[in-house]
């Protein structure tokens, strides 16, 4: 679950970062709730990423 939450969070900040920043425009969930400014997109997007290497690493600690 972790990592299609992962997936989600990466997709929604890196999506609305490159929107805002080279289309002048809101993409994503996010814009429909709140107005963020555009660095915290970067921030949502390293909370995904953290997301899924937390997730990775639970796994590989249950595997071994």
């Amino acid at each position: 679950m972790r990592n299609f939450l992962g997936v989600v969070v990466v997709i929604q900040g890196l999506g609305g970062f490159v929107a805002r920043v080279f289309f002048d425009t809101d993409w994503g969930l996010l814009r429909r709730w709140w107005d963020i400014p555009t660095p915290a997109y970067l921030a949502i997007a390293a909370a995904g990423v953290a997301l899924l290497i937390w997730s990775d690493h639970d796994r590989q600690k249950k595997e071994s």
